[in-house]
């Protein structure tokens, strides 16, 4: 990464006054939790099923057995802790530069770093709830059940978590849309942009300073104003 384009990219944040940021796997990589799509991440493991199988609203009514058993070993990392690209961003909410979190991550580590308006598109491990009654668990109790997670009322308890077949929250949907239409800065971090309906989110932001920082290139690169490529983590570290 040269120095000017974080030079860039120092200017930029100096200046914002309603600041969004938009991210994916990428930015909870350096904590350790593992990205689908990479090529040492969940692709290249030890279940019958691609992940993308596993984690479907039918592959759950059907084999929720077998759903739980990946559920707990692949996407509980509850030791994880925030790096420095979740504690930036913390830092410039603080600080009033950004006005939201926009994420694709269900990890939880936006909150943990201190940011207070994070919006979870795809829900969260740490809110599951009871089909049947609604009443709410907590990641840790999912983590050390056995089998399929019960509730006392008897029904089966299920992550909010947006699995592969089913809609994206409507009103975390609009917020995002908002916010982003709102943007005099839109940075985008640690995501390919492949994932959609949530990439299509960029088309809301009409300002002109679309910052893209990721490992690899992304389909919008072309129409970025400031392209970074590295880790997310690396280079907000580098932040003044």
């Amino acid at each position: 990464m040269k120095n000017d384009a974080l030079e860039q990219l120092k200017k930029i944040m100096k200046e914002a006054k309603r600041a969004v940021f938009f991210g994916g796997a990428g930015v909870s990589t350096e904590s350790g939790i593992p990205d689908f799509r990479s090529v040492d991440g969940l692709y290249n493991q030890k279940y019958d099923y691609p992940p993308e199988t596993i984690l479907s609203h039918s592959f759950y009514k059907r084999y929720t057995y077998e759903f739980y058993r990946f559920y707990r070993d692949k996407m509980l990392c509850l030791s994880a802790r925030p790096n420095a690209a979740h504690l930036k961003l913390a830092q410039w909410e603080k600080e009033g530069k950004l006005k939201a979190v926009v994420t694709q991550n269900i990890d939880g580590l936006h909150q943990a770093a201190g940011s207070r308006k994070v919006l979870e598109l795809h829900g969260s491990v740490h809110r599951n709830y009871c089909e049947k009654c609604h009443k709410f668990y907590d990641a840790e109790y999912i983590l050390h059940s056995e089998g399929i997670p019960v509730c006392e009322c008897g029904g089966t308890i299920k992550p909010d978590v947006v699995l592969y077949e089913e809609g994206l929250d409507n009103q975390t949907i609009s917020e995002a849309v908002a916010c982003i239409s709102a943007a005099d800065v839109m940075i985008v971090g640690g995501t390919s942009l492949a994932v959609y309906p949530a990439a299509g989110l960029l088309d809301y932001y009409k300002g002109d300073k679309l910052v893209l920082i990721n490992k690899t290139a992304t389909a919008r690169d072309g129409m970025a104003d400031l392209v970074l490529q590295g880790s997310i983590g690396e280079i907000f570290s580098q932040m003044d």
